[in-house]
């Protein structure tokens, strides 16, 4: 099934974008795709760019003030 999104050319750039990070070796949190890339639903994101064939790793991890969040990775 594919992700139904009224605005398809912004989720391609962040995509891309996202892309681009994760290829460099780093990782993402929903709060840093929101701030570095304007992304607010970077789960979709994520799960468009596992479509196109990217293998991404998810965890959880604590923040500063003990509140559990996802962060994504390429897998090495």
């Amino acid at each position: 099934m594919a992700n139904i999104n009224d605005n398809e050319s912004s989720a391609r750039s962040q995509c891309a974008m996202i892309a681009e990070w994760l290829e460099n070796g780093n990782t993402i949190t929903g709060l840093e795709a929101l701030h570095m890339f304007g992304c607010i639903r970077l789960a979709s994101r994520i799960w468009d760019l596992r479509e196109r064939g990217y293998d991404i790793e998810k965890r959880k991890v604590a923040t500063p003030s003990g509140k559990w969040v996802a962060e994504y990775r390429l897998k090495k």
